[in-house]
């Protein structure tokens, strides 16, 4: 049953409490046929991007890019001098308005780690410190350890039996967001009650033995306590024995620092409009840093280089659509958003009419399948017919909530967004470890990605109308 009726350029449509597609969409026939009128343009994207002069190009700048600069820590070298190359690099592909936007980052050194078990009998512990995590002191901490499962039985505890302990959180694997809490809450959770460090179960489904990283989140005013994450394997074998009664007894080293905050860059270049070239731009883009194991390859060293070449391969087939296309490299995602946080302050004032369509690609670049779309009936209905040129693309996830990470503020305001549909089931396997590497990708799968990344981007950036939005006020976020 209809609950809303919208207007749109004259022509009612039906909402039907779900995703108003295909036929529901009563679209007028103008724009219908104009955006048709795309078809050959799009088929021309593909071609030279999947089997023409651009194939296999996009993989091979991500290898050289992963290759040379490997990590890209939030406050690193290597993170600075990777954004000094995406800026010479992307003048000399020929992008326009090159520059970066300065914002101030955090900077964590991780330093030397280990921890091992000592009763009840001795064993490697192989660990990752969390981002942000405090370090111990220079011998470490050896303490009795507690396990548990769940928050709901770590609040059963009394915290008599919590204090001076190491607590490890040995949850069920039910998804990154679920699941997530736990490296976000656990060391102020715990700390809480009393225990002198944590350490938690790695956010995989699976695992080899490898530890995954991530970042904490320090509750304000609650004492700050060491905070690592150990395999899956270990996590559950010491839950299960404590669960028998061993004394778990663990010594824990973590030389993790927390220094002073520096100043990092956004890094920016575009494919400037024939018509608009800063009002209703069209953001492209993917996080530049990325934690400092593996080679953020999928994390999300691909993501940046599918909405960069995007660009670059439209600059060099000479097309130029009446909107800007903007590309943005965020820097600092892994620490909590903190570059488009600073983006986002430096460009409210004028951000209604700036932007139109954003544009991020964060959750690993394997075989692409579709699209995802977050924003209003009106735009999602202009969008399923921009689908429809997509040969072998023509399905597309809408979804009322956000689509990424870095771009989610933007969308929750009512801007809309898109992100990259791939078969990613097994990105959690590599996600924050060191498997994050180039091993992950495809040459193939990236050229597809990079060609219904520019496709889309150039039909939407081209269009005679903007995608609609209903944006709130920033005013109150300043």
């Amino acid at each position: 049953m209809c609950s809303v009726v919208a207007v749109f350029l004259g022509v009612l449509l039906a909402c039907l409490g779900g995703p108003v597609i295909g036929d529901e969409c009563q679209l007028p026939d103008d724009l219908r046929a104009e955006i048709a009128a795309y078809q050959p343009v799009v088929d021309t994207i593909f071609e030279r991007i999947v089997t023409g002069e651009f194939a296999g190009q996009t993989w091979h700048s991500l290898l050289e890019f992963t290759d040379r600069f490997g990590p890209r820590l939030s406050g690193s070298k290597q993170l600075e001098d990777a954004i000094d190359f995406a800026v010479q690099e992307m003048m000399a592909d020929g992008l326009e308005n090159v520059h970066t936007e300065e914002a101030i980052v955090p900077h964590w050194v991780r330093g030397r780690e280990w921890a091992e078990l000592v009763e009840p009998f001795p064993k490697n512990l192989p660990m990752l410190g969390l981002g942000l995590s405090v370090g111990t002191s220079s011998v470490g901490i050896t303490a009795e350890a507690i396990a548990v499962e769940s928050f709901e039985e770590f609040e059963q505890l009394a915290d008599s039996t919590v204090s001076g302990k190491i607590v490890i959180f040995a949850p069920v694997w039910t998804g990154y967001g679920p699941t997530g809490r736990y490296r976000y809450e656990s060391a102020s959770a715990a700390a809480k009650k009393g225990a002198v460090a944590v350490l938690i179960r790695s956010m995989t489904p699976f695992s080899i033995g490898t530890p995954h990283t991530g970042a904490l989140r320090y509750e304000a005013g609650i004492r700050q306590i060491p905070a690592a994450a150990i395999t899956v394997e270990d996590a559950e074998l010491l839950l299960r024995k404590y669960r028998r009664g061993d004394q778990l007894v663990v010594h824990l080293k973590m030389d993790a620092t927390n220094l002073d905050p520096t100043v990092s860059r956004n890094a920016v270049g575009e494919l400037q409009g024939s018509v608009h070239t800063n009002t209703s731009v069209v953001v492209v883009s993917g996080h530049m840093d990325s934690w400092d194991v593996g080679t953020g390859a999928s994390d999300d060293a691909g993501g940046v280089f599918i909405s960069w070449k995007a660009l670059t391969f439209l600059k060099a087939m000479g097309l130029r659509p009446r909107r800007t296309i903007r590309a943005v490299y965020w820097t600092a995602e892994e620490p909590g958003l903190i570059g488009v946080s600073a983006y986002e302050r430096q460009h409210s004032a004028e951000e209604k009419e700036e932007f139109n369509v954003f544009f991020e690609s964060d959750g690993g670049t394997f075989e692409p399948t579709g699209l995802d779309f977050s924003g209003n009936s009106e735009a999602q209905c202009i969008f399923a017919e921009i689908s429809k040129l997509m040969r072998g693309f023509e399905e597309f996830t809408y979804t009322t909530g956000v689509v990424s990470s870095d771009i989610g503020n933007w969308l929750s305001r009512g801007f809309p967004g898109v992100s990259l549909r791939n078969k990613n089931e097994n990105y959690f396997w590599y996600h924050h470890s060191d498997g994050d590497t180039m091993v992950l990708e495809d040459s193939a799968d990236l050229d597809r990605s990079t060609a219904l990344w520019a496709a889309a981007a150039y039909v939407i950036a081209d269009l005679s109308i903007d995608i609609p939005k209903d944006v709130t006020d920033y005013s109150d976020k300043l």
